[in-house]
């Protein structure tokens, strides 16, 4: 790992961007934002499951005019998330919004995008810049040909000098695409140049099974170089996913830990338990449990304490029998019917 790149510290409501501070988890609301009930609803799970800034989408005006409502009703910090309209930029930080995010070069007139960062700027709201490849200036992909990783870096420059000549800094900024490739080099080119903040993600990165894989692998990349000071996994799933998957991303990198982890072996010829439904059973239990501990499930009694001697807490099985150990210590000796019930007493007197 690489120690942390040095950027400028903004502030997200009350949440710390940068600076060596913490990498903030985010994810975005995927219900009608006019539809307050549900959008809360929907953010109240998310804060449950650790998430700490939320975005929403803002389409129109009634989207806009429903962000106070919505805010007055969680405890997390919000981001509006506009394009090309400035009013409802404006709308929105009257509503009280905590961040926007749009890109200053699809507003519109200059005079437009100068209301917005005004408003901005009285406010203390921060702006972020979010490039992304699907969305790339048609001069850019004229001149580059595709979405190269220097098409993001260039998009992202012009914006960040349009909110520079309005002396706003206030910016942290995002180059996303959605191959994996791309949008690391984007984020390492664009690190050489300025200390903005970062927001570290793959875009439209697809379901949670290829979804999670494509972006442990991106952002997982850019985090082991330094690179990133708050992250989004984009998942085509319920939002409470991306939050667990952008913990575990941070866990196995060892920058965050959050809930319970768990380990299990792959078995082999001398398991002799039902390994695999086990570890799901274990997985289900301790999903809630927002200790961070670690627990294993091995299919081996003879290799199980060694090879998990790290966990905190385990079980290993053989035919009909099992053990509990902790800290690679074996503990208890029990039936194999009773190894679940037994390791989660163990765990909720232990936490």
């Amino acid at each position: 790992m690489k120690a942390r790149r040095k950027t400028k510290t903004i502030y997200v409501g009350n949440v710390p961007i940068g600076g060596g501070n913490p990498i903030s988890v985010q994810s975005m609301t995927k219900t009608d934002t006019r539809d307050v009930r549900t959008t809360v609803k929907q953010i109240r799970g998310l804060e449950r499951a650790g998430c700490e800034i939320i975005r929403l989408a803002v389409p129109d005006m009634d989207a806009a005019k429903s962000l106070g409502k919505i805010m007055a009703a969680i405890t997390i910090p919000m981001i509006a998330d506009i394009h090309f309209d400035w009013r409802l930029a404006l709308e929105a930080i009257r509503q009280g919004i905590e961040g926007l995010r749009i890109n200053p070069g699809n507003i519109g007139a200059k005079w437009k995008v100068k209301d917005v960062v005004l408003a901005a700027k009285d406010k203390k709201i921060p702006i972020r810049i979010g490039v992304n490849a699907g969305s790339l200036e048609k001069e850019l992909l004229h001149k580059y040909g595709h979405p190269k990783p220097e098409a993001l870096v260039e998009s992202a420059e012009r914006h960040i000098e349009i909110l520079e000549d309005m002396d706003f800094r206030d910016i942290k900024v995002s180059l996303k695409a959605s191959n994996v490739a791309t949008t690391v080099e984007a984020y390492k080119l664009f690190s050489r140049k300025f200390d903005y903040p970062l927001h570290v993600g793959i875009s439209e990165a697809g379901p949670p099974s290829t979804g999670r894989i494509k972006s442990s692998v991106g952002i997982g990349i850019l985090l082991s170089e330094g690179i990133g000071d708050t992250m989004r996994v984009s998942l085509t799933a319920n939002p409470i996913e991306e939050i667990r998957t952008a913990y575990g991303i941070l866990g196995a990198v060892g920058l965050r830990k959050r809930g319970a982890e768990i380990i299990s072996c792959p078995t082999c010829g001398r398991c002799n338990i039902d390994l695999k439904g086990l570890a799901a059973k274990v997985e289900s239990k301790i999903k809630s449990l927002d200790k961070p501990i670690t627990v294993a499930v091995m299919g081996c009694v003879v290799n199980g304490p060694g090879e998990a001697r790290e966990a905190d807490f385990g079980i290993a099985g053989g035919k009909g029998r099992g053990i509990l150990f902790k800290k690679g210590k074996i503990i208890k000796q029990c039936s194999e019917k009773d190894l679940l019930r037994e390791l989660m007493t163990e765990i909720r007197g232990g936490v």
